[in-house]
């Protein structure tokens, strides 16, 4: 079983930045893949950026160039750094963690965090 708790959502204007974090616990995080999806209301669930175990990062075409994503394997730790941010970036972003060879028996997910681009 993996806990996986996110931080470092909020409200922010358009062009500014936000960084958020995830803590993992109770597996061997190292082995997992890591990613950042986002649920906008009324939408639906959509990939933001993936991060293996060797550090190979996937962004979605939305993301790419204005957010970053790294690993801390020794702190259980991933993180998602936001800038330029727009306000069609508003959604409540959420951390997982999934086996890369075992994704449909080891598929992990955060509460969530909010994140609103506004002015």
């Amino acid at each position: 079983q993996v806990q996986l708790v996110e931080s470092g959502g909020g409200l922010v204007q358009p062009g500014g930045s936000l960084r958020l974090s995830c803590v993992a616990s109770g597996t061997r995080f190292s082995i997992y893949t890591m990613g950042w999806y986002r649920q906008a209301p009324g939408g639906q669930r959509e990939l933001v950026a993936t991060i293996t175990s060797g550090g190979s990062i996937n962004y979605a075409d939305y993301v790419e160039g204005r957010f970053t994503t790294s690993r801390d394997n020794a702190k259980n730790t991933v993180s998602l750094q936001m800038n330029s941010l727009k306000p069609e970036d508003t959604a409540v972003y959420y951390c997982n963690a999934h086996h890369p060879l075992l994704s449909n028996k080891y598929n992990y997910w955060g509460q969530g965090t909010q994140v609103t681009v506004s002015s």
